[in-house]
């Protein structure tokens, strides 16, 4: 099995440019905290320093706890089908950091890397970015000399105080809210909704995909206070009906709207993040965003070639059946591990295989309480500095009396997994972000 992505570089110029760029400026994703550097300020002078990027496009700003990525894509996808010259802005990348900064789903050429970080290094200014903002000022510079029409902007973490939130965006999407960097956002759903709440700007409307009780109130006052219109996605299902496709290789949507509609992300929990989609395609098109029903067919359909979409319920072999997924928290790994306990209940596939590491700030012992029984268990670490050491993890294990091997890093614990499969096996690869990412790479 070939697991290569075909998304390295061996240009010499931009390998020294991007080691520049990781070495002045940590990224949060690999280090944690040390790397987060929260507030508008420095976003806000590096705005001015490059003339004010982001006033030369329309933008459409994403938030939420899971889902981002998903949601991002397919209204990428959708509005490249419609003829838009869209821009994409997402993060972390998995593989070559390019993918964080597409155009019409190619992603940023290598001198366009190298030549704004020469431009950077000649500005004379006592600004010190952090990676994220700095990563992030290049997708806007880019953007904008290549006069897209629309750019979709994922959120990084949290929404107030993020980076992104300079832009005043034709409509926001905010998909969910779950426990998740609760060291930086808040300790309950209403502290984090808050914080996501951030991003609702002045009389620009707001799609909410999921919330409830206390959370639905945190985003209704938000809205009621800045006089955004706020549609919440689940009071307006656009989804009527669904079922997987023939061997679990996405969905088959019906909807109010749109007719019948195709999938290929066959994780369960895009039904909820397709139907955000939807909601925020009808409130475009309120907007006088013309687009048509088979735009909305076309982008869906085929969102993985269009954008490049990688990482969610990739399916990578099917002899053993080989998944990974990039969910990381709680809310996340339980759609999966409750999808993968109902496909092997089905009959269809014999052994469920899981190779599994976390980074050391997640919620680990609420996530092992959710682990399926009757899994092979190869435990894990990524190749990063916030990596939790698998020998931690092994115990961890170990104190629950789950049966597991442990192996010092991803390749080698994917390796034994695969020669110890069978052909009816399922093995997924996931539990973080950055496993999936050596996975791949």
């Amino acid at each position: 099995m070939n697991f290569s992505s075909g998304l390295s570089s061996d240009n010499q110029e931009y390998n020294e440019t991007l080691s520049w760029l990781y070495s002045q400026l940590p990224m949060f994703s690999r280090v944690g905290g040390a790397a987060y550097k929260p507030g508008l300020d420095n976003t806000i002078a590096l705005d001015k320093l490059f003339n004010h990027p982001h006033q030369s496009f329309k933008s459409i700003h994403i938030g939420g706890t899971n889902g981002k990525g998903s949601t991002s894509h397919n209204l990428a996808a959708i509005l490249q089908s419609a003829g838009f010259k869209t821009g994409l802005y997402t993060s972390p990348h998995l593989v070559d950091f390019r993918e964080r900064i597409r155009i019409d789903g190619k992603m940023i050429p290598h001198e366009k890397v190298i030549d704004f970080v020469k431009r950077w290094k000649e500005t004379e200014t006592e600004l010190s970015p952090s990676f994220f903002e700095l990563t992030m000022m290049m997708a806007f510079d880019w953007f904008a000399s290549e006069k897209v029409d629309y750019a979709i902007i994922e959120v990084g973490m949290g929404g107030r105080l993020d980076s992104t939130n300079v832009i005043s965006p034709e409509l926001c999407v905010i998909t969910n809210i779950s426990l998740d960097h609760t060291q930086f956002l808040g300790a309950t759903p209403a502290e984090i909704a808050a914080e996501k709440a951030g991003i609702i700007k002045q009389n620009v409307p707001v799609v909410i995909g999921e919330a409830t009780g206390s959370v639905k109130r945190v985003f209704e006052e938000k809205a009621k206070e800045v006089g955004a219109p706020i549609i919440f996605a689940e009071d307006k299902p656009e989804i009527t009906a669904y079922k997987p496709l023939e061997d679990y290789t996405g969905w088959k949507l019906q909807t109010a709207t749109f007719g019948t509609l195709d999938s290929p992300l066959p994780g369960d929990y895009q039904i909820p993040n397709l139907n955000t989609v939807l909601c925020a395609v009808s409130e475009l098109r309120k907007l006088g965003v013309a687009i048509s029903d088979s735009s909305v067919h076309e982008g869906i359909s085929n969102v993985r070639g269009l954008t490049g979409f990688v990482g969610r319920w990739t399916i990578v072999d099917k002899k053993p059946l080989v998944i990974c997924d990039t969910g990381h928290n709680k809310a996340g790994l339980s759609y999966n591990f409750a999808q993968l306990k109902r496909m092997l209940d089905s009959g269809k596939y014999k052994n469920l295989r899981i190779v599994i590491g976390f980074v050391a700030d997640k919620a680990i012992d609420e996530i092992l309480s959710l682990l399926p029984e009757n899994a092979i268990y190869y435990v894990t670490q990524a190749a990063i500095p916030r990596a939790l050491p698998v020998d931690a993890l092994s115990e961890k294990f170990k104190e629950r009396g789950i049966c597991h091997k442990p192996y010092p890093d991803v390749k080698q614990a994917v390796n034994a997994a695969v020669e110890e499969s069978e052909a009816e096996d399922i093995i997924y690869v996931g539990g973080s972000t950055f496993v999936v990412a050596d996975f791949l790479s």
